[in-house]
C-alpha cells in the first residue's frame, strides 16, 4: 500500500521525499514499481475488462450479483466478494432505486377480492398475471405506461402508453397479452383497485375471455408488490436519469427497456440471475 502511494504521488513530490516519509526504500520502491504483475493481478485485469462489459451493458444498472452471474456465464470464476471489491475499486456503482405510485381519482365500479393474496409464484405460464400503469414525465407533459406481467417468468408480455389515463390504456395491455400469449385458459389477473380496472370495458374484456379476476386491497401496496417492483426497475434503470423532449421519446425508450433489454437479457433474481426469456426457454427444454 505504501508503494502504490509512492507510485501516485511521485508527480507531486520526490520519490526519496516520500519514500523516507514512509519508512520505505527507494530500492524496494523501483524493485515493487518494475516487477511483472501477480497472476492474481493478471487475473483482475481479465475480470475488470468482463465487469465493465456487464455494467455499460446493463446500461450502468447491474450491481455486483447481477454483474458476477454475467461474468460467469463468460466462463469466468470470481467470487461475489471479488467482484465487490473489483467494481468499487473501479468506481462502478449502480444507482439505488426510487420508488413512487400513481394518484388515481377516478371512481371505482366492480371491485373483486384479492384472491392472488401476494402469491407471487406460477408453476406454469398464464396462470397468474399482474398488471398496473405508472407515469413518466416528459416536456410534452406525462406518459402514462401499462404493463402485464406474466408472474412465471416475470416477463412483460403486455404494454401500452398514451397520453391519458384512461380504460382504453390498460384494455389495450391486457388485449396485446391475450393475443400474444395465445388466448390462456384458466388465467387470474390481479392489479389494484383503480378506475382503470373496475370500468366496465375493462371488466367485460375480462369475462369475454374467462379470466378471473383479482385485485389488491384498498391502499395496500404490497399486495401487488412483484408489480411495483417492476416499474421501479423501469424507473431505475432507464427513465429516471432522462429527460424526454417529447413523448414519442420516452414511448421509445420504454419500447427499447422493455424488449431489449428487460424481457431478453436482464437477470432476474427470483429467477435464478436469469432473464425471463431465457428462464422460458429453458423450461421447455426441460
Amino acid at each position: 500500500m505504501r508503494f502504490s502511494f509512492v507510485a501516485k504521488h511521485r508527480v507531486i513530490w520526490p520519490v526519496s521525499w516520500i519514500c523516507e516519509a514512509l519508512g520505505v526504500s527507494r530500492s524496494g520502491f523501483h524493485a515493487w514499481l518494475n516487477r511483472s504483475p501477480s497472476r492474481r493481478a493478471q487475473y483482475d485485469e481479465v475480470l475488470v475488462a468482463g465487469i465493465r462489459s456487464s455494467f455499460a451493458g446493463s446500461d450502468r444498472t447491474y450491481g455486483a450479483r447481477r454483474v458476477r452471474h454475467d461474468v460467469l456465464a463468460k466462463g469466468l470464476d470470481a467470487g461475489l466478494h471479488r467482484i465487490e471489491r473489483l467494481m468499487r475499486q473501479e468506481g462502478l456503482r449502480a444507482r439505488p432505486r426510487r420508488r413512487g405510485l400513481p394518484k388515481d381519482a377516478g371512481q371505482r365500479h366492480a371491485v373483486s377480492p384479492n384472491i392472488l393474496d401476494r402469491s407471487f409464484v406460477a408453476s406454469a405460464p398464464n396462470q397468474k398475471w399482474i398488471a398496473d400503469f405508472t407515469y413518466i414525465w416528459t416536456a410534452q407533459g406525462w406518459l402514462y405506461v401499462a404493463a402485464v406481467v406474466d408472474l412465471y417468468s416475470r416477463r412483460v408480455v403486455g404494454w401500452s402508453m398514451s397520453s391519458s389515463m384512461t380504460a382504453q390504456l390498460v384494455t389495450d395491455a391486457l388485449i396485446m397479452a391475450i393475443w400474444g400469449r395465445g388466448k390462456p385458459d384458466s388465467l387470474l389477473h390481479h392489479s389494484d383497485r383503480g378506475s382503470q380496472y373496475t370500468s366496465e370495458q375493462f371488466q367485460r374484456l375480462m369475462a369475454d375471455h374467462g379470466i378471473t379476476c383479482s385485485m389488491s386491497r384498498s391502499g395496500n401496496v404490497w399486495d401487488n408488490a412483484a408489480m411495483e417492483s417492476f416499474f421501479s426497475s423501469l424507473k431505475t434503470e432507464r427513465t429516471a436519469r432522462k429527460v424526454y423532449r417529447t413523448r414519442d421519446d420516452a414511448k421509445a425508450d420504454v419500447f427499447d427497456y422493455i424488449e431489449r433489454f428487460y424481457n431478453p437479457r436482464r437477470r432476474h433474481s427470483t429467477l435464478g440471475y436469469l432473464s425471463p426469456v431465457d428462464y422460458e426457454e429453458q423450461a421447455k427444454l426441460a
